[in-house]
């Protein structure tokens, strides 16, 4: 993991959401630097900011005001196609649903996220070996609901690493999972993290699946309080 170097890097990061004649600051200036290789986990109650701050990370939201660096990268001064190809190439997302195309197999869920990444969709000799410590190489030919929760978790991450992102963005990554698959999920990130040097950026209200990072930052109306 380097800290001096990192991967995210945002200064007093703010967002308003205007509802109506109310404004609803989801961000209140945030200061975070995320390392590479780190595996960081937030944590907090529902409307912590939490939420946003993933989705704004992803170029899925733009801020109000405030700057974020993504490797190397000003995200504020990207335009809409920049944030595409950011998407597209630097990061991965994995989802509390598992947003699988539920007419597709296993196989054909990844291969379409690596032909929009531009990469081979036929794998290859890392990807395999990813497919293996997933524990889902013998499941791919199977459709969604063939499938557990555990092993749509699992596909949905290896669509999130099929075209090797630099960073992953996890959201509840195990809020539809019983005990036993949270923990073999949890376990696989980790691996990801551990074997493949992955950055990863979990967001989570579960103190149990925080631990699982090297660090949890804790958010509370909009801040970073720990």
């Amino acid at each position: 993991m380097n800290s001096e170097n990192p991967i995210i890097r945002i200064r007093d990061l703010r967002k308003v959401y205007h509802v109506g004649d109310v404004d609803v600051h989801a961000l209140r200036g945030v200061d975070l630097d995320v390392g590479r290789g780190e595996f960081l986990s937030i944590i907090g109650p529902s409307g912590s900011g939490k939420s946003t701050l993933f989705h704004i990370l992803g170029g899925l939201t733009p801020p109000t005001s405030g700057s974020i660096s993504i490797n190397g990268r000003d995200l504020l001064k990207m335009s809409d196609s920049e944030r595409t190809e950011l998407r597209k190439t630097t990061v991965g997302f994995v989802f509390q649903k598992y947003n699988l195309l539920p007419t597709l197999s296993a196989a054909d869920n990844i291969a379409i996220a690596r032909y929009i990444a531009g990469t081979r969709p036929d794998g290859d000799a890392q990807f395999n070996q990813e497919l293996e410590m997933l524990g889902i190489r013998g499941r791919m030919n199977h459709k969604p609901r063939a499938l557990s929760g555990g092993e749509q978790q699992r596909v949905a991450i290896a669509r999130a690493i099929a075209n090797k992102p630099a960073i992953l963005l996890a959201d509840e990554p195990t809020g539809n999972l019983d005990t036993e698959n949270s923990s073999a999920v949890l376990n696989l990130l980790r691996e990801l993290n551990e074997k493949m040097g992955q950055t990863i950026l979990m967001i989570t209200h579960n103190p149990e699946a925080a631990a699982y990072g090297h660090r949890t930052v804790r958010m509370r109306d909009g801040r970073i309080v720990d």
